[in-house]
């Protein structure tokens, strides 16, 4: 089945200089993708010296990258009202969701698992997306996905 790794964990992997999480393709036989919205999350939030390892994520992952679609957005604005219907919109923060929705619903149509560290998010955004996830503390408890930085 393949997976996605959420910001979270990539972010882990690049505050805790874990190399290895940031090397390769497969995570044991499951392909890894890679969401254009973590790209720019990961830009986004970045320091200067973690574009490189950034830059050949993106090549080594090259074919494999999910954008949302149209249908995507359409599908996360309606799963952000509920979720906001729910939970009240000043208690989620809904615009600090819509990245994350849009991962949801983009992953959903692919049949991609998401792994992520961010429990809180994902968890209301499943109850209205038909979405696979997985919840990972750290990047310690995954199998090693290796991205090798080639510039070093």
């Amino acid at each position: 089945m393949p997976v996605l790794f959420d910001t979270s964990i990539y972010i882990t992997a690049l505050r805790t200089g874990d190399g290895e999480m940031l090397q390769g393709r497969w995570l044991g036989e499951s392909p890894v993708w890679l969401s254009s919205v973590v790209v720019e999350e990961l830009y986004a939030g970045a320091q200067a010296s973690d574009t490189h390892v950034l830059s050949k994520l993106e090549r080594d992952l090259c074919g494999r990258t999910l954008t949302p679609d149209a249908g995507d957005w359409q599908r996360a604005g309606k799963v952000l009202a509920q979720v906001g219907r729910k939970y009240g919109f000043e208690h989620i923060g809904k615009a600090r969701l819509v990245n994350d929705a849009l991962i949801a619903t983009s992953a959903a149509r692919n049949g991609i698992t998401v792994i992520t560290a961010n429990k809180r998010d994902f968890e209301k955004l499943a109850e209205f997306c038909p979405l696979q996830w997985q919840v990972r503390a750290a990047t310690r408890d995954l199998p090693t996905l290796q991205i090798k930085d080639d510039t070093q």
